[in-house]
């Protein structure tokens, strides 16, 4: 590996040392947060931010709690993988009602720590020091995984042994056979649910997920490097196949037991839970094909539940992140496509108030009795933040920079703001209090090494986002072959002015290649009707739009050498590479395929149905998007890699491909690589990288 590649391995793809998993407590006075001391260092440790003094302190190191790791709860290296982290050191904590204390697990032990942050300053400004309690290691069932305190601190609630427990108090759920207080894989994968269980306001009551995996398939791994050990297996849904039994139980004082009701055969899939009060709880559900999402309120005492609000789509409901939600004074939030499916909005109670020229991505709360909203302007490769007045739609821009294109974001709590900007100058974390003070959490990674500026346009009749990173010290006139960078696949967006991901493209580029991405139909954040294009058949939409964006900046930049074109992709974008060489060798001229869904008969449930339905229904769509049949066609240069340890993408997906290849005759390069996962950490994406970079000087004749 060159120096880069090596920089790149040696910092987590240099995020080592950025703050993340940022959390308000205190009525937004704390800001707590996990970092690592610097960018070599990827053992993240517990910080909290006091914006009454900008003091940050440090209430949790991870070398001083357990200065030999050990090996990770099966449970919490599942939710890794699922939540894509790569840090080690603490993972995830979660705070008490106040806000002044966190629970965390390491290495399956349990911790708890208090910080107190004292009176808010005086006016003359004299700091009134804070109380800081040193972390402290909690006695646990077994080892410990996804902790929460209650209301105050003084209860933990943990899974252990797929029981859930209390300390004080010992186990809550029932010994069933059932797994408790945890997110099944389609909520954790694919639904964005990655917790089980919560606390009643008054830190009494538990609302716990009971999850019945019995009639799901498994699915096993073994390591062939270490053929001593025993496999590996996990629940797996499959589509067309069973999911998990999910229900919703509140587990109170004295074993008292109540499930909470509704009609679970119809809806299956919870996406979000919370206590609205002790008298309430909040769920939302959805239907199988996710065409129906509810909003329920449920009575703990009884059970009883009762609709809220409903948001349908004939095709699927795109999830809109805070949503559906109710505002203070009982007003309910929901998403909304309007008319020919032009723009994403927010509705409340049904009535849309944003219109055509802004694309809405997120709920964020409410802020100075405003809806905090993230939303696109302009080009779909920015975001920015707005203020939405509940009433008039009365729209404000709060965050923005429109000369440079940026992602904006924002948290909130009590008045008080985290504005995240990311942009061509790297990242900017700002923290806003109610009364104008601003602060900036430290930010020890490594400084982007180098400053990429990709050309952004807009091609065909669709509009199709694209990007293009030529290499450094280009000169006019020179050809260069292609290679086509990119994921193609629904709910990621590729082509963004977020900072990082452009890094690794440049290094492609300065390895001779002009990188083309391409944001097809199907991808989000362009329109309803864009991302909807890929009902029913991810090949011919994703292949199409590939083809003719390719063809367009070929049009428009004469560098590009159409004649030399090499794809490479990750998951849907190691589908999308093997798609095209197999599909489209007339434009495509070798591809590097990874983590490849090959058969999507093969792939979960919950994502599959939303965007091709059931297989028993819709056979035909399924063939059409397998690359098995295609194997007999292959006629140029494939190499074929998948993580032996991928959990997401099992490598029988590849395994399966390279099969149907040497049983047609058809050559191809196959890289099997024991103990990886999907998400290549450790420096190995890097090392794949330099292998894919010979196989493309050699294939395209660099």
């Amino acid at each position: 590996m060159d120096d880069f590649l090596r920089l790149s391995a040696r910092t987590a793809r240099f995020t080592y040392g950025a703050p993340r998993a940022f959390s308000f407590g205190d009525d937004g006075r704390l800001l707590w947060f996990l970092r690592s001391s610097g960018p070599a260092d990827d053992r993240d440790a517990l910080w909290v931010l006091d914006t009454a003094t900008g003091t940050e302190s440090q209430l949790a190191d991870p070398r001083e709690l357990a200065p030999a790791p050990g090996p990770l709860p099966v449970a919490e290296r599942r939710l890794r993988e699922r939540t894509r982290l790569t840090a080690a050191g603490i993972g995830s904590y979660a705070l008490s009602g106040d806000g002044r204390s966190a629970a965390f697990a390491l290495y399956g032990r349990l911790f708890t720590v208090t910080y107190d942050p004292g009176a808010e300053p005086p006016a003359d400004g004299r700091p009134v020091p804070a109380s800081v309690q040193v972390p402290v290691e909690v006695p646990a069932a077994g080892p410990a995984f996804d902790p929460r305190p209650n209301a105050d601190g003084s209860r933990i609630a943990y899974v252990a042994d797929d029981a859930l427990h209390t300390a004080p108090g010992g186990r809550t759920s029932p010994d069933d056979g059932a797994r408790w207080g945890v997110a099944e894989f389609a909520a954790a994968e694919e639904l964005g649910r990655s917790r089980g269980h919560w606390w009643s306001p008054d830190g009494v009551t538990l609302l716990a997920a009971r999850v019945d995996e019995t009639a799901l398939q498994r699915r096993h791994f073994a390591d062939p490097a270490h053929p001593e050990l025993a496999p590996e297996d996990f629940a797996y849904p499959e589509a067309g196949g069973p999911n998990a039994d999910v229900q919703l139980w509140v587990l109170g004082p004295g074993g008292r037991r109540v499930r909470l009701d509704w009609d679970t055969e119809r809806f299956p899939y919870v996406s979000d839970a919370a206590w609205e009060s002790s008298e309430e709880i909040l769920l939302t559900v959805q239907d199988r094909l996710q065409q129906c999402v509810l909003l329920l309120g449920a009575d703990p005492a009884t059970g009883r539940t009762r609709e809220l609000s409903r948001t349908t789509h004939p095709l699927w409901v795109d999830p809109l992140p805070g949503t559906p939600a109710r505002l203070p004074g009982g007003r309910l939030l929901t998403a909304a496509d309007l008319p020919g499916g032009a723009a994403r909005a927010l509705a409340v109670d049904g009535r849309p108030l944003t219109g055509d020229g802004v694309q809405v991505r997120g709920f964020a709360g409410v802020h100075q009795g405003r809806l905090l909203v993230e939303a696109g302007l302009r080009d779909p490769a920015e975001q920015q933040v707005l203020l939405l007045d509940p009433d008039t739609g009365e729209l404000t821009v709060l965050a923005d920079d429109p000369e440079v294109p940026t992602v904006h974001s924002v948290l909130a709590s009590a008045g008080t703001l985290l504005l995240t900007a990311a942009g061509r100058e790297g990242v900017r974390r700002t923290v806003r209090t109610a009364d104008g003070r601003e602060y900036t959490p430290a930010d020890h990674a490594e400084p982007l090494p180098r400053r990429v500026a990709p050309l952004l346009e807009r091609v065909t009749e669709h509009g199709v986002p694209t990007a293009l990173v030529l290499p450094r010290g280009h000169v006019p006139g020179q050809r260069l072959p292609v290679l086509v960078d990119g994921y193609g696949g629904p709910g990621f967006q590729d082509v963004s002015a977020e900072p990082r991901r452009w890094q690794h493209r440049q290094w492609w580029a300065d390895q001779g290649f002009a990188v083309v991405t391409v944001d097809n139909r199907g991808t989000p954040y362009v329109s309803p009707a864009f991302t909807h294009a890929m009902y029913r058949g991810f090949s011919e939409v994703t292949l199409e739009d590939q083809v003719a964006a390719l063809q367009a900046l070929g049009a428009r930049h004469r560098d590009l050498d159409l004649g030399r074109v090499g794809v490479r992709g990750w998951s849907y974008g190691g589908y999308l590479s093997a798609l095209a060489v197999l599909r489209r060798p007339d434009v495509f001229h070798a591809a590097a395929a990874g983590a490849a869904p090959t058969d999507f008969r093969h792939y979960d449930t919950a994502y599959t149905e939303r965007y091709l339905g059931l297989p028993q229904e819709h056979p035909e769509v399924y063939e059409r998007d397998s690359l098995i049949p295609d194997a007999p066609k292959l006629t140029r240069p494939l190499l074929l890699m998948t993580g032996l340890a991928d959990d997401n993408v099992h490598p029988s997906h590849t395994l399966r491909l390279s099969r149907a290849l040497t049983d047609a005759g058809r050559p191809h390069q196959l890289l099997a690589l024991p103990g990886v996962t999907h998400m290549t950490g450790h420096g190995t994406r890097e090392k794949l990288m330099a292998l894919e970079l010979e196989f493309f000087r050699r294939e395209l004749a660099c």
